[in-house]
């Protein structure tokens, strides 16, 4: 993996001669902060849709914080750093120094997502600092579609209620399983319970339960800003796959979010074809490209 990332080791070496220097950021540095984010809504909905909610660029109660750069007081590019590392325009140039300063504190990230390069760059840092990566997913096409969907949509998808929680959650976790190999309550159950009741309670949970109670199918608005919605945790169950129903509920999924912002977004494996094709016939299209480190 370094191989294949090397050219930007040099690179960090040069953002650090170059007088750039990587601080907490503070209340006071909100509005940098989102002038930065700004630049790309699609690719910062995970931290507009912070601030849209906290308000402030300050460390959080849980402990999250978000690392900026800075040079003459200017902020050249940020990354969060909670559960996850965030970049947030941050150009590969800086993610030694970012990197750097995100193991200074000590904490193990469950993961790296954003813009490709910057990703693979942060984690190139974080490897020669004894962070081993579980997987590397570095081909994520980001997708989004504003204007209405190119399918019909199923009715069948709506809002998920908190009285069919029970339901939901095996959803959840079976779909968190076949995407990251691993359950999400190995950390446990109470962490990952509260966060699916969180997502209902916000309506950004989507699902279809058949008149036996079945989650047919379910997807959650994972950030959400007043421009961007990011869909995450697509999920069909096993024994409703291959009938070709997957295209319908996503339009149903782009019509239920946009209820909340005009653009909807989100990334997908670029070994996916299957679900790229859906999301193509639906009428998302490429605007950038992710990748994702797990831990």
């Amino acid at each position: 993996m370094l191989s294949r990332v090397a050219p930007w080791l040099a690179s960090r070496r040069d953002g650090a001669e170059s007088g750039a220097a990587v601080r907490i950021l503070s209340g006071s540095d909100t509005a940098q902060l989102l002038e930065l984010a700004e630049r790309d809504p699609v690719a910062n909905v995970f931290i507009l849709s912070h601030l849209e909610a906290a308000g402030s660029a300050a460390p959080t109660a849980g402990g999250a914080s978000i690392l900026g750069v800075f040079d003459g007081g200017i902020l050249l590019g940020a990354c969060w750093a909670g559960a996850n590392l965030v970049p947030v325009q941050l150009d590969p140039e800086f993610a030694g120094l970012v990197a750097t300063a995100g193991n200074t504190s000590g904490r193990r990230y469950a993961s790296i997502f954003g813009p490709a390069e910057t990703v693979l760059a942060l984690y190139a840092g974080l490897e020669q600092l004894g962070h081993e990566a579980h997987e590397i997913r570095n081909d994520q096409p980001l997708m989004s579609i504003s204007g209405p969907p190119a399918v019909p949509a199923n009715p069948a998808l709506g809002l998920g209620q908190l009285a069919d929680f029970d339901r939901i959650l095996p959803a959840c976790a079976a779909m968190f399983e076949e995407e990251v190999g691993y359950s999400p309550y190995l950390g446990g159950r109470e962490y990952y319970s509260r966060r699916v009741k969180g997502l209902i309670r916000q309506g950004h949970s989507l699902v279809h339960l058949n008149e036996e109670g079945v989650v047919v199918f379910k997807a959650e608005l994972g950030a959400v800003t007043r421009e961007v919605t990011q869909v995450q945790g697509v999920w069909m169950n096993p024994a409703y796959r291959g009938r070709g129903e997957s295209a319908g509920y996503m339009a149903a999924v782009v019509d239920l979010a946009q209820n909340l912002a005009p653009v909807t977004s989100l990334y997908v494996n670029d070994f996916n074809a299957r679900a790229r094709a859906t999301y193509e016939r639906v009428g998302f299209r490429q605007v950038g490209t992710f990748a994702t480190v797990l831990f």
